[in-house]
């Protein structure tokens, strides 16, 4: 006597049911998996460069930006530019510097909106006492502002903040925190 004589009837219907069912699955994931790679499309960059120093000017010829990083590439097919670990200097001759890095930075066109994403950091020069965090943030070039929607935290040395969601005006040196905003405060000590 065979071993599939011993199987009761029920198994014996199921037990080809279930390896018909499992061989169309296996092979429409194949399917899928070839349409995916399909739409995988190389980009190629029409120049790039690799531990740069860009400085930008503002109207009247004095640097309104430095920015340096690990490699920039610039993308035709939709006027875009990346940058892998970019640091932007925005300087301000009468005011405080301030310093941004992130792991990476992405603008489009003449750079009037950047985004900065991956562990972004923003210092100000003279001042690195205090430092905000955040995952993502939009730089408007034109209006000197910066905002995020994600979480933020700042550190000072007198406590730490955090919020969800930020504006700043980076000339006025004022920042907005929008929502769920929560803070730990020493006093500093009296003088």
């Amino acid at each position: 006597m065979n071993a599939i004589s011993n199987i009761p009837l029920i198994a014996k219907i199921l037990l080809p049911i279930l390896a018909i069912i499992s061989i169309w699955l296996l092979s429409g994931e194949d399917d899928n998996n070839d349409s995916e790679q399909e739409d995988v499309q190389v980009r190629t960059s029409d120049y790039s460069m690799t531990n740069f120093t860009l400085t930008v000017m503002d109207d009247s010829g004095t640097p309104s930006r430095v920015i340096t990083g690990d490699k920039m590439s610039h993308y035709p097919d939709d006027d875009s530019t990346e940058i892998l670990f970019p640091v932007a200097h925005v300087i301000d001759q009468e005011k405080d510097n301030w310093i941004m890095s992130s792991n990476k930075g992405l603008t489009q066109g003449k750079g009037e909106e950047i985004k900065l994403t991956g562990n972004v950091i923003i210092t100000r020069q003279d001042n690195n006492e205090i430092e905000l965090r955040t995952e993502k943030l939009i730089l408007d070039t034109l209006h000197n502002t910066a905002y995020t929607d994600l979480a933020v935290s700042m550190k000072s040395p007198y406590g730490n903040t955090s919020s969800v969601g930020l504006h700043a005006a980076l000339e006025d040196k004022m920042i907005n925190l929008h929502s769920r905003v929560k803070g730990i405060y020493n006093a500093p000590p009296s003088q």
